[in-house]
């Protein structure tokens, strides 16, 4: 039966964001049980084309890459997928009517990662964050106001920057699989070889900027998604604020994280200062 088939596509979709991801699947798990599948199937999607051209060292990726495009049109022609991942995704596309411009923007992006090592201008950097980011940030806000066109034109600004700042503070604490086993640098003007503190703070304060924008918009999140996305924030905010704390010098050394544990707090802080509307 077709909602056999679908219902265990769902279940992969839930299985990646888990398997992935602890401090996503956390913040998704404190979503709406009315939405919070639709944005498992988004996240296995985005995850999926990620892995492709970050991971897969060991494989042709331009073909993996080139056979994963291929069924994604397929599925989102055909309304059906024998790759479960695709297939889930498919359903939360049709459902939501998401922009077909969404998802070849995020295509574009990822496209760009098989071959593409340096962004020398402003203009690459905003343009490769947009697809890579920002419009994974709208695909999740199509689910988040349910159809409602008015309510997303209204928050679509808000939410791009949100999306930017979480896709910035990935870029600084992943600095150094990025630069040195990828060889990617993603921030334009900024000497990854020489790392100082005035290049991390101008950074860091860029970040700050789309936090504060991003904030502004989750106040006005339909309460089925507000206190999900707030926690997501929160754990990002948390995970810049060890950045800002951290010398330039080890941020190019290391990876800063934030332990499961701390995870937990974050959590139950984060849902006492929701419950007291201190957001």
């Amino acid at each position: 039966m077709k909602s056999l088939f679908d219902n265990v596509s769902k279940e992969c979709s839930k299985l990646v964001t888990n398997a992935y991801s602890t401090s996503f699947s956390m913040a998704t798990k404190m979503l709406s049980d009315t939405i919070r599948q639709d944005i498992y199937n988004i996240y296995g999607f985005v995850r999926f084309a990620d892995e492709i051209v970050d991971s897969f060292h060991d494989y042709d990726k331009e073909k993996l890459f080139k056979n994963f495009e291929n069924d994604l049109e397929n599925s989102l022609e055909d309304k059906i997928s024998l790759n479960p991942i695709l297939n889930s995704f498919q359903e939360t596309y049709h459902k939501y009517r998401i922009d077909k411009h969404l998802v070849d923007s995020f295509m574009n992006s990822m496209r760009l990662d098989l071959h593409k090592k340096e962004y020398l201008t402003e203009q690459e950097y905003k343009d490769y964050i947009y697809g890579s980011a920002d419009v994974v940030g709208l695909m999740c806000l199509k689910v988040f106001v349910n159809g409602d066109n008015e309510k997303y034109e209204d928050l679509k600004s808000s939410a791009m920057s949100l999306g930017s700042a979480f896709q910035k503070v990935n870029f600084l604490r992943d600095l150094k699989a990025d630069f040195d086993d990828l060889s990617r640098t993603y921030f334009p003007n900024t000497d990854l070889n020489h790392l100082d503190e005035v290049s991390k703070q101008t950074i860091i304060k860029d970040i700050e900027e789309d936090f504060a924008k991003g904030l502004e918009g989750i106040k006005r999140l339909p309460l089925e998604a507000r206190f999900g996305v707030f926690m997501a924030y929160r754990y990002y905010s948390k995970l810049l604020d060890k950045l800002k704390k951290t010398p330039a010098l080890k941020i190019k050394s290391t990876r800063i994280r934030v332990p499961n544990y701390r995870k937990v707090e974050l959590l139950t802080r984060s849902y006492v200062k929701y419950q007291l509307n201190l957001l």
